[in-house]
């Protein structure tokens, strides 16, 4: 069995667009292949196999042709307040926990729920696409981080670290990133990938060249920025496109895009694509 995930030195970095674009060329290629999440948060769910999973996963399930089920996404949390979740384990509701409280339950039970739906999804696919979570390296959550490099451990999988380029700072993120890292987790990363990149590649080279000096890693290539048109996550993810609109609108529409409301802001995608056909 193999097994490929994709971690990123942060939120939004395009773990979950990067691990959707891999789902698809595993899978045209003619494996069998399914998608992991261990943990996912997010407001948005898919009903399958008789429980919920998160709708990325769902996403992803399509991308790679296999059946959305909750092993796909053991462990979904729905935000229900700034220091609470509601939390699913396999699909059903197990009840609404505090962070800390989560934490202690994401140690135990919640890394043994993970670690039997990845065996299971192993034991009947060729390939295991799996997603991490915001970064590795949130040492300030330590062994309650179940989401990246513990799922890599229990795969064996090959880590691809994905930086997103378009706000400034990634090659910093990369570096820090690897510099937290236990030296056994550095080890899994077998290379970096940039995202969301604008302009002539050509100017990254130097930046390349000292950027694999410093981590010891190969950068993988580059990724332009486009517009996939999958959902994001939350409402502090990249912008809709602004286009123009052939005639003048009739009825204006606007929405708020708050840190707090994670993923609400795409309801109201429905009223974007209207206005910009």
């Amino acid at each position: 069995m193999t097994a490929i995930m994709v971690q990123g030195t942060s939120s939004g970095a395009g773990k979950t667009t990067i691990a959707t674009a891999v789902c698809r060329a595993l899978s045209d290629r003619g494996h069998s292949v399914a998608p992991f999440k261990a943990q996912n948060m997010s407001r948005y769910a898919h009903r399958a196999g008789g429980g919920l999973v998160s709708r990325a996963q769902a996403v992803q399930a399509v991308a790679a042709r296999c059946e959305a089920r909750p092993d796909l996404n053991p462990i979904l949390l729905r935000p229900a307040g700034d220091d609470s979740s509601d939390v699913y384990v396999n699909g059903r509701l197990l009840a609404r926990m505090r962070a800390r409280e989560y934490y202690a339950f994401a140690r135990g039970r919640g890394l043994r729920a993970a670690r039997a739906a990845l065996r299971r999804l192993e034991a009947s696919h060729d390939i295991v696409v799996i997603e991490g979570a915001g970064s590795p390296a949130e040492i300030n959550i330590g062994s309650g981080d179940i989401a990246n490099m513990a799922m890599a451990e229990a795969a064996r999988a090959a880590v691809v670290l994905v930086a997103d380029i378009s706000r400034g700072g990634a090659f910093a993120a990369v570096v820090g990133t690897m510099a937290l890292l236990e030296a056994r987790h550095r080890r899994l990363v077998r290379g970096i990938l940039v995202n969301k990149f604008r302009g002539d590649a050509r100017i990254l080279r130097r930046g390349y060249a000292r950027l694999e000096r410093a981590t010891k890693k190969p950068v993988l290539g580059t990724v332009p920025v486009m517009r996939v048109g999958l959902p994001e996550e939350d409402s502090m993810g990249d912008a809709p496109a602004r286009r123009a609109m052939p005639r003048p609108a009739a009825l204006g529409a606007a929405c708020s895009r708050l840190a707090r409301e994670v993923g609400r802001h795409v309801d109201f995608g429905a009223l974007e694509a209207m206005a910009c056909r």
